[in-house]
């Protein structure tokens, strides 16, 4: 067996490097810091998973940087606070998730929560990239129904109430974030474009 000696200089930088390649990989942990690049080709699946893509690109900087303070604010009595807001685009991700997945929705008992606001975030961020990726690979739309399993019966949606119901609901939201934390005094970063699908620094 054959021992390298290292050079004492060399081995700072090997380890300054491991410790800055860490902290960038905790830093950018969560997805869609960035949009993915975009699929190859053309298909009902890419389309639906690119689309999935911009919410999550959307979300990811609705969200970002949020405060505690941010997240009880609400404009009047009547309106959702952040936080609320933030924990109703959760549900519609599991919504999305479950028919990527060929799931129901079961409405039958109380559903868990991620605790917390980060927690949520994560969870959400999470959701969409595996249904993008599962959307990427479908080959027949169709067989991603909504289902929603209540204790009254079964209800079952084409795919087409998806896309017009829970993925644009939830961009929408995700503009209602972006403005209720501007009217709360912590606007959105600055240099994202959703256009690119970018952040710049």
């Amino acid at each position: 067996m054959t021992f390298v000696k290292l050079n004492p200089k060399h081995l700072v930088v090997c380890l300054g490097s491991l410790f800055m390649t860490m902290t960038t990989n905790a830093q950018d942990s969560l997805p869609y810091y960035t949009i993915p690049d975009a699929p190859e080709q053309y298909t009902a699946g890419s389309v639906i998973s690119r689309m999935i893509d911009g919410l999550g690109f959307r979300y990811y900087w609705a969200t970002e940087g949020l405060t505690d303070d941010n997240l009880s604010y609400k404009p009047s009595e009547t309106n959702r606070t952040i936080g609320e807001t933030v924990e109703h685009i959760y549900g519609l991700t599991n919504v999305i998730l479950n028919a990527a997945l060929k799931k129901p929705n079961d409405r039958r008992g109380s559903s868990e929560t991620p605790s917390g606001f980060d927690e949520i975030r994560k969870a959400t961020l999470k959701n969409l990239e595996t249904a993008s990726a599962l959307m990427l690979a479908s080959e027949a739309l169709e067989e991603h129904k909504v289902i929603f399993v209540r204790e009254t019966g079964t209800s079952d949606f084409p795919f087409w109430n998806m896309i017009n119901g829970p993925i644009e609901d939830a961009v929408w939201h995700c503009g209602q974030v972006v403005s209720l934390r501007r009217a709360a005094g912590n606007p959105m970063p600055s240099g994202v474009s959703v256009f690119q699908g970018t952040k710049r620094n």
